[in-house]
């Protein structure tokens, strides 16, 4: 039998920012052409740019390159990656209700916070350039200065470390398999959003809900905090 959906509980989102807060999804194709340019592929379309993008990084490259990169190409292309995304970067904006969306789920006495693979120190002033920063409880960028492998380990330490919130109550938000990857590892659940890196097929194959709007998350995430773990996958 179905274990009863308690209504006494709270949702806690966890944000993924680049492709879901923020809609930077353009400039990152733009970034990661130009990289590829340096190792003589072909630009990508966007729903090329979806289809192929996974984590980690490397893995990525391979698909394409059909091999994996060299320590030479793989320093090339983020050296070229990071000063394409950086000279764009100002031009982007969030995701389209996003800001309202935080106030409004603050306003219904509800919690959040930001976990991304974007590094740390380029994250947190973002967050206050864009006057969304005081919505957190907790922000956790990479901290490593090296690319991250991968976001699971990452999102164990983000819920460990809030204060008053229980991994089962939490729900990560996100655009990549990578969220619901790192969401099952943490004891948490995911709803995936398509505006972002991941085309709806890939995202399809995390068995977890898709979504193409981040309202729609929210709702989700409300019903999904209902139910069992066990009954959301």
């Amino acid at each position: 039998m179905a274990a009863p959906i308690r209504t006494d509980r709270r949702p806690h989102i966890v944000w993924d920012w680049n492709g879901t807060l923020l809609h930077d999804t353009d400039i990152v194709l733009a970034a990661t052409n130009a990289a590829f340019g340096e190792l003589g592929l072909a630009p990508l379309t966007l729903d090329g740019y979806r289809d192929a993008y996974t984590l980690p990084l490397p893995v990525f490259y391979e698909r394409l390159l059909g091999r994996a990169p060299t320590a030479e190409e793989w320093e090339v292309t983020e050296r070229v990656f990071q000063r394409r995304y950086l000279a764009l970067a100002a031009g982007a904006v969030l995701a389209d209700g996003a800001a309202e969306l935080l106030a409004g789920w603050n306003a219904a006495g509800r919690t959040q916070s930001v976990c991304s693979l974007a590094a740390h120190d380029h994250l947190v002033p973002l967050l206050g350039r864009y006057g969304i920063d005081h919505y957190f409880l907790r922000v956790d960028g990479n901290a490593t200065g090296q690319p991250a492998p991968g976001k699971a380990e990452q999102m164990a330490r983000h819920l460990a470390a809030l204060d008053g919130v229980l991994a089962q109550d939490a729900v990560v938000v996100g655009d990549a398999t990578d969220d619901a990857v790192a969401a099952a590892h943490a004891g948490a659940k995911a709803v995936l959003y398509t505006g972002g890196s991941h085309s709806r097929r890939s995202l399809l194959t995390a068995g977890v809900p898709v979504v193409d709007t981040l309202a729609e998350a929210l709702e989700v995430a409300e019903e999904l905090v209902g139910r069992p773990l066990e009954q959301t996958l």
